[in-house]
């Protein structure tokens, strides 16, 4: 059974059971807890926690999940991927333990011709927790499992929580078991190779308190009604139905494997001396392959740090995985194409953006081949140091510095290593890895507290969400709900108090969709006045007005008027559908791979992130500006209306992947098929009150994405008239008229540069006479010419360099050495160089320069035949010749 009937007959099993189907959420999402999405119960922990209702007491959904806690450890062995789908049924508060155990049980057992899975019930082995009579007994007596079958483990293994205090509670697991092939008998207790884990039915029932560990935190006591969370692992399901050993030989995964055998031309489970290092390889590959386009689909670039820097990560793995195979020529493309191809049944999305999928990972492997390229001569370096010392051993240190700096996989460095004659100080590179595992565990334990900050919200969550009246009105009626401080709520707030008010309405509107938040004022019929510096929303819903009381006080229940700055809110709605203007320009420029990658709106200003794999040339860059002032000048209306989600994307309403809309979604529509987008942000009525757009900036933002800001309306204007000023004055200086200044000003910088040129020229000629002079000081030392010199102050390091080089060309077959100083801005720049003979004879001019860099106060390095370093004390080079002289002896 393909993977993608696995999936359809899990959904179709539950809505048929009375669950509301929900999409997939994106793999990103508003947690400060989270880095990505990793289980099926994510987007449902609202629910949980009691910060919002529910629409509907079931739910089911197949979510995509992403893992990436030991990312070195994917391939090893077969039975984890950091991309895998997790089928899931919910409860809050409507069935609990015997129609979750009988729902999963139907699934799995009934037969194929009626809607099931047709898994040997023979086969399947339940776990409970140690003290859950009652889920042993349905398994028992209901589902007519056998009690031997039926296995109790503790609280590391069967009870659950978020991590955090909350809901929790003891959980169901079933095992398939593979066979005596796999294991030894005695069910998951004994082995867990052979009895896998495919089903976990978790009874949330309590709420816990704070703990460090998964067995170690209090039951503070029961929920007010019990809620079902479960999570079926499609990828294991898969495995077992199609009969094969393990997931990577599945539908989903293997003919990425397959493309992989293709461009190294190695075969997968070959065996022979490096058989299994080969496989982790090619499972490395197809795992990350699928995560990475995953990832991608959902707007996450290439980059540093964050979600970023995972995904750069994994692309890293590919290359590196595939070089090692044995792959000379680029192969991201194909693996992307190939994922794409086997997974765009369960996701159209990415069809979709096929293009822009492909152009990002495959421009990330071009500039990681540099990168190992760059890396290459960094381990060459080292290597050389390393001999040069006498050891063979390169040091954890400098490994680590190849792997977290430069990317390289450490074991391509033990490989080059292995190659050079030396090896690697594998327990140093393993004690830094894990100090920096423990690190970044240590800072995710930190944030591990932002539920604990909604829960002073969750009874105005409770009622409904924020009426907000700001598309129609900037000034409401309203009722103060509630007064918070921190994480108390207070029943009044008097002059000069910062609180977040909580209204029943507002047409304040509250930052997101890239639009910065309104501000304005709420004041009482009493004279109570408070001003309003920010709005956000929590949990999506309720809107909390950041506010400072100016005068009289403000309580509970307070009929109040809140308004909007009008200038404030102009400004805000000429941004944003400026924003708009130009994403449109963009996509009839560049295409409609061009999507949005995020945005910032904020009065006068706006600034769009958009996918490409190159910055814009001029002539774009004048087109984009030209169709946005164009949409401008024919005053488009601007048309506002709500339908249906399929509706909407029927009509070509452009959507930001990764965000969660409604079944219902409002969209702006600016001048009909011009511009036409989901959004729920403040607009301007017609295209002409956009005013003038100007773009400022054009730059890159991350791997694949560009950035450009703009100038609207009166904001536009003030910068063009300074640049028009400025060009004056320019003008006006150059005695040329505005249309000549460009070619007048480009003849001066030419003459500048050859005045430059000239300059150096003149500068090069008088070091070399210099520098030719010092050869009638040079010295013997022993049998060594040493000539060592301080030159005329302002020669830089490749200068003195290149001098250094010419010099001992000049000593010819003599055992000689050349040490040359100057001074240059307060710096002392250096290089020694030693000739043939002199390498010869033992002498090494990175060990001389070792020696005489702390002389003047700096330090250097380099190769036996040429060295050179830096320092910042000039009284030092007297005695730096001096010491030169001595160690050349």
């Amino acid at each position: 059974m393909q993977t993608h009937e696995i999936r359809k007959r899990f959904l179709d099993h539950f809505v048929a059971a009375g669950h509301t189907e929900i999409p997939s959420a994106s793999l990103v999402l508003d947690d400060p807890n989270l880095l990505f999405v990793n289980a099926g119960m994510v987007p449902f922990k609202p629910y949980f926690l009691g910060e919002r209702t529910p629409e509907s007491p079931r739910a089911t959904s197949i979510q995509k999940c992403v893992r990436t806690l030991d990312i070195e450890e994917v391939g090893i062995t077969t039975r984890h991927n950091t991309f895998f789908q997790m089928a899931g049924n919910f409860s809050f508060g409507d069935y609990f333990k015997r129609e979750a155990i009988a729902f999963a049980w139907a699934l799995l057992t009934n037969p194929v011709a009626d809607g099931g899975f047709g898994i040997d019930p023979t086969r399947l082995w339940p776990t409970v927790y140690l003290d859950d009579d009652e889920a042993e007994a349905i398994w028992r007596d209901e589902m007519g499992v056998p009690s031997e079958r039926i296995q109790r483990r503790g609280m590391k293994d069967n009870y659950w929580s978020m991590g955090v205090p909350g809901p929790c509670g003891p959980c169901s697991e079933i095992f398939y078991d593979r066979g005596p092939e796999y294991g030894v008998e005695g069910g998951p207790e004994a082995d867990e190779d052979r009895y896998i884990e495919i089903w976990n039915l978790v009874f949330m029932q309590n709420e816990r308190g704070e703990g460090t560990t998964k067995d170690d935190y209090p039951i503070l006591g029961p929920l007010p009604r019990p809620n079902i969370d479960t999570g079926m692992g499609v990828e294991r399901v898969a495995t077992i139905l199609q009969g094969v050993d393990n997931v990577y030989e599945t539908d989903l995964l293997k003919p990425v494997i397959d493309t992989a055998e293709r461009l190294t031309g190695r075969t997968y489970g070959a065996g022979g001396e490096d058989g299994h290092a080969a496989d982790v390889r090619f499972r490395v590959i197809a795992d990350h392959a699928r995560t990475a386009v995953m990832l991608i689909s959902d707007d996450i670039t290439p980059a540093n740090d964050g979600r970023g820097y995972v995904l750069r990560r994994l692309l890293r793995r590919i290359v590196r995985s595939a070089r090692l195979l044995g792959a000379e020529q680029p192969t991201m493309g194909d693996f992307v194409d190939t994922v794409i191809a086997t997974m765009s049944p369960s996701y159209p999305v990415l069809a979709e953006k096929a293009a822009s999928i492909r152009a990002t990972a495959v421009a990330e492997e071009q500039a990681f081949l540099g990168t190992l390229a760059a890396g290459s001569r960094l381990f060459d370096d080292r290597a050389t140091a390393t001999r040069e010392a006498g050891r063979t051993v390169i040091n954890g240190t400098d490994a680590f510095t190849l792997h977290d700096t430069y990317g390289f996989p450490i074991d391509l460095t033990l490989e080059m290593a292995a190659e050079a004659g030396l090896s690697v100080d594998e327990q140093g590179f393993a004690d830094l890895m894990r100090e920096q595992r423990q690190r970044a565990k240590a800072d995710a334990q930190e944030k591990k507290s932002g539920h604990a900050d909604l829960s002073v919200f969750r009874e105005f969550l409770d009622r409904g969400p924020t009426e907000f009246t700001g598309f129609d009105e900037l000034v409401s009626d309203a009722t103060v709900l509630g007064l918070v401080t921190g994480t108390t709520t207070v029943p009044v707030a008097t002059a000069g108090a910062t609180v977040d008010v909580i209204l029943d309405r507002t047409p304040l509107y509250a930052e997101s969709g890239g639009q910065t938040a309104d501000v304005g004022s709420i004041s009482t019929s009493a004279g109570a006045r408070a001003r309003v510096t920010d709005v956000q929303k929590v949990a999506k819903s309720v809107y909390r007005h950041r506010v400072t009381v100016e005068a009289g006080e403000f309580a509970v229940g307070d009929t109040v008027l809140a308004s909007v700055d009008p200038q404030h809110r102009r400004g805000a709605t000429q941004g944003h559908s400026g924003t708009h203007l130009v994403g449109a320009a963009l996509r009839q420029v560049l295409g409609s791979g061009a999507t949005q990658a995020g945005s910032l709106n904020r009065p006068g200003y706006l600034r769009f992130d958009f996918r490409a794999n190159g910055p814009l040339d001029e002539s774009q860059r004048a087109e984009v500006e030209d169709i946005a002032n164009a949409a401008v000048e024919s005053d488009h209306e601007v048309h506002t209306f709500e339908t249906g989600l399929d509706e909407a994307k029927a009509m070509g309403a452009m959507a930001l992947f990764g965000e969660n809309y409604g079944d219902r979604v409002r969209v702006v529509e600016i001048g009909g098929p011009f511009s036409m987008e989901l959004c729920g942000g403040t607009h301007v009525g017609s295209s002409a009150q956009v005013g003038p757009v100007t773009l400022i900036g054009e730059s890159s933002n991350a791997s694949g994405v560009r950035r450009v800001e703009a100038y609207v309306g009166l904001d536009s204007y003030r910068h063009l008239a300074r640049e028009r000023a400025l060009l004056a004055a320019v003008s006006s200086t150059l005695k040329v008229p505005g249309e000549d200044v460009p070619d007048r000003v480009a003849t001066l910088v030419e003459r500048l540069r050859d005045a430059e040129k000239s300059l150096e020229k003149l500068k090069a000629e008088a070091a070399r006479a210099s520098a030719s002079s010092v050869l009638d000081d040079a010295v013997r030392v022993g049998d060594t010419l040493v000539v060592a010199a301080r030159l005329a102050d302002g020669l830089t390091g490749g200068d003195l360099r290149s001098l250094a080089t010419d010099l001992r060309g000049k000593l010819g077959g003599e055992r000689g050495v050349v040490a040359l100083f100057s001074v240059t801005d307060g710096k002392v720049p250096f290089a020694v160089a030693v000739t043939p003979a002199g390498r010869d004879a033992g002498l090494s001019a990175g060990a001389i320069v070792a020696d005489v860099a702390p002389v003047v106060g700096g330090r250097g390095g380099g190769k036996p035949d040429l060295a050179q370093g830096s320092g910042t004390d000039p009284g030092g080079i007297d005695t730096a010749v001096t010491r030169v002289r001595r160690a050349a002896g």
